[in-house]
C-alpha cells in the first residue's frame, strides 16, 4: 500500500508573522513542520476564518484528528508537493493539517475544507535495533512506539524492516533527543527518489555539501536551492536513489514556507520543537504564545521535547494559546486509541480477523459487540471498530465493534 520537527533552530516551513515582533521572529527560525508545498504544483487555498487542527489521524468515518470527527467529503486534499489528492490517500497515523469550519464541541465534529499531509523521510533501511525499538535510514534515527502504525504490507512491524527495504516515514522530530518519532511506516518499493527533512549542518558552499544528521548531501547539481540555505536551516530535499562517493545527491529542494492564515479556533497536538520558556515555544514548527494560557498540569513539564495539546487561535501566524495540556501517555493503550468506520472485507472467522480501510482488525472473546453479535459479522457489514494496535503495530485489536 502507499500513502500520505523540529530542530531547535530551523528555517521553518511555517513562517510565524509577528505577534510581538521579537517573539515571533525568534520562533520562526526554530522548529520545522511537515506537509508544505514546494515552488511549483498547485497552491492550496487558505481559509481566512474557521478552525485549524494539526495532529495524527486516529480514525476514519470521515477523518478523526485530536478527537474531532471532520467531514472530509468536500475537502481539498494536498500532499507535500502541493498536488491534489483524494481522501483515500489519507492513512491512519499520518500527520495532517486541517482547515475547517468552526468545531461543534458538543458533538465533536467539523467540516474540513483543506487537508494537507506529508511524510518526513523516504529511503532505504540501514539497520534495525529491536531492543531500542529504533531503526536508521539516510543517516537518521527513527523511533517506533506503541502507537506507531505499520502498513499491513509490513506484517510483523519492526521485525518486517530489513536492510535495503525502502520505506516512508510519517513522524515528528524530537529535537531534545535527536530522533524522529514515527506515527506511521509503510513500504515505498516503487520510490523513484528519496526524501529527507532535517536541519542543515556543516554547510560548505564551495564543495556545495551539507549534513543532515549522519548523512552528507551534495547539492552541486540541485535545482531550487533556497537563498536561506544556512547552518541551522530546516530543509526538505529530494534525493537521487544512488549515492555518489558516500554522499547523497540532492535533486531539488522543497519550499518549506507557507502562511497558515488566521483562524479564530485552533488545536494542535505534537512535540515542542523549539523552546524559549513555558509561555514561548513552538510545536512542530508553529510558534505558540502561551502568556495568557491556563496550564492544567502546571508549567514545569512544558519543555523541549514535551508532548502537548494546545488550544487557542492563530493570529498573524502565531498560535495564541488559551489552554496548554501535557499529553498523558498513561491514557494510551486502554483499548480505544483508534477508531475505524467502514465495510468489512477479507473476513476470516477461523483467525478472527478482517480488513477495514486497509488495516487488519483482530477480534476475540474480549471484544464487546453492539447492535449485533460476532455471528452476524460478514463481508460487506458496515461497522465501527475501536481498539488499540497490536504489539507489532500492524493489526488493530478490537475492544468494541458496533454494527452500523
Amino acid at each position: 500500500m502507499s500513502s500520505t520537527s523540529r530542530p531547535s533552530c530551523s528555517s521553518s516551513r511555517l513562517w510565524a508573522a509577528a505577534l510581538g515582533v521579537v517573539f515571533a521572529a525568534a520562533l520562526v527560525a526554530c522548529g520545522g513542520g511537515g506537509g508544505a508545498e514546494p515552488a511549483g504544483g498547485s497552491t492550496p487555498p487558505v481559509t481566512a476564518t474557521g478552525s485549524f487542527t494539526s495532529g495524527a489521524i486516529s480514525g476514519f468515518g470521515s477523518i478523526i484528528v485530536n478527537g474531532v470527527r471532520f467531514d472530509d467529503s468536500g475537502a481539498q486534499v494536498y500532499d507535500d508537493d502541493g498536488n491534489r489528492r483524494g481522501s483515500d490517500d489519507l492513512k491512519l497515523g499520518a500527520h495532517v493539517e486541517i482547515e475547517a469550519s468552526r468545531i461543534d464541541r458538543t458533538g465533536g465534529s467539523g467540516t474540513a475544507t483543506v487537508i494537507r499531509y506529508g511524510s518526513e523521510i523516504v529511503g532505504p533501511v540501514t539497520a534495525v535495533n529491536s531492543a531500542a525499538s529504533t531503526f536508521t535510514l539516510l543517516g537518521q534515527t527513527v523511533e517506533t512506539t506503541s502507537t506507531t502504525v505499520f502498513d499491513d504490507s509490513l506484517a510483523g512491524g519492526l521485525s518486517a524492516l530489513t536492510a535495503g527495504l525502502v520505506v516512508e516515514i510519517h513522524a515528528q522530530w524530537d529535537a531534545a533527543r535527536g530522533v524522529y518519532v514515527a506515527s506511521r511506516i509503510e513500504d515505498k518499493l516503487n520510490a523513484t527518489s528519496y526524501k529527507l527533512r532535517g536541519t542543515v549542518a556543516n554547510l560548505d558552499t564551495t564543495a556545495r555539501t551539507f549534513s543532515i544528521g549522519g548523512a552528507v548531501l551534495n547539492y552541486g547539481t540541485a535545482t531550487s536551492v533556497p537563498t536561506t540555505l544556512a547552518n541551522g536551516a530546516w530543509v526538505r530535499v529530494n534525493l537521487q536513489t544512488t549515492p555518489s562517493n558516500g554522499q547523497w545527491v540532492v535533486s531539488n529542494f522543497g519550499n518549506e514556507s507557507r502562511s497558515r492564515g488566521d483562524h479564530s479556533e485552533a488545536e494542535i497536538k505534537g512535540i515542542i520543537t523549539a523552546w524559549t520558556s513555558a509561555t514561548q515555544f513552538s510545536v512542530d514548527g508553529l510558534a505558540v504564545d502561551a502568556s495568557s494560557a491556563t496550564f492544567r498540569e502546571g508549567t514545569a513539564g512544558v519543555v523541549l521535547g514535551a508532548r502537548v495539546e494546545v488550544e487557542g487561535a492563530i493570529v498573524n501566524g502565531v498560535m495564541v494559546a488559551t489552554k496548554v495540556h501535557l499529553e498523558d501517555h498513561s491514557s494510551r493503550g486502554r483499548g480505544e486509541d483508534y477508531e475505524l468506520h467502514g465495510t468489512v472485507s477479507a473476513l476470516n472467522t477461523t483467525a478472527k480477523t478482517f480488513s477495514l480501510r486497509g488495516l487488519t482488525v483482530s477480534y476475540s472473546a474480549n471484544t464487546t459487540w453492539k447492535d449485533g453479535s460476532e455471528s452476524q459479522l460478514a463481508n460487506g457489514s458496515r461497522v465501527e471498530v475501536k481498539g488499540d494496535l497490536s504489539s507489532d503495530g500492524a493489526t488493530l485489536t478490537a475492544s468494541r465493534i458496533e454494527f452500523e
